[in-house]
């Protein structure tokens, strides 16, 4: 199967890059997860980004603060679909990197998902590699199934317990 790989510029980005990595176990999809700078590295990012399509890498997931040049710098790079998760940060609270990452110039895109949208950005990632692969779409659309039933199982049991307790036990 295609891998997907997930790129950070630091550790402290690996508990929202962990959720796209738990995403894509769910599918059953292989990843490798890289800690890179396209600042203090570029010689080893630039390695990476151009080696990333021999080693069978068919997306790109790049999580990015403040100026967010991963993931428009894998753009440029990389020849396949890459995908850029803005992460909250101190001063403008991933605004910043938000605003980097989707406005890239012409002919570089990035596909953008929500500040720390890890989870989403894996799902994207499995949407793109499913429109070659059944038995992935099977995977997602079991999934959406999933998903389906938790909203349907939480409206019983608000009808069940009523709404203050409800909203006592998600304390």
């Amino acid at each position: 199967m295609a891998k997907v790989g997930i790129l950070m510029g630091s550790d402290s980005d690996l508990p929202v890059m962990k959720k796209a990595a738990d995403m894509l176990e769910k599918f059953g999809i292989e990843y490798e997860m890289t800690i890179i700078s396209a600042h203090r590295m570029p010689d080893v990012f630039f390695d990476w980004a151009k080696a990333a399509e021999g080693k069978g890498i068919k997306v790109i997931i790049a999580g990015a603060g403040m100026a967010a040049h991963l993931p428009g710098m894998c753009a440029a790079l990389f020849p396949m679909p890459v995908i850029g998760i803005p992460m909250s940060g101190k001063n403008l609270e991933g605004m910043d990197a938000l605003y980097s990452i989707v406005q890239m110039p012409p002919g570089i895109p990035v596909a953008t998902v929500a500040i720390d949208g890890g989870m989403n950005a894996a799902i994207l990632a499995a949407k793109m590699l499913s429109i070659s692969d059944k038995e992935l779409r099977e995977k997602l659309a079991n999934y959406k199934e999933e998903l389906k039933d938790q909203v349907v199982a939480k409206d019983e049991k608000l009808g069940k317990i009523g709404y203050e307790a409800y909203i006592k036990q998600m304390k």
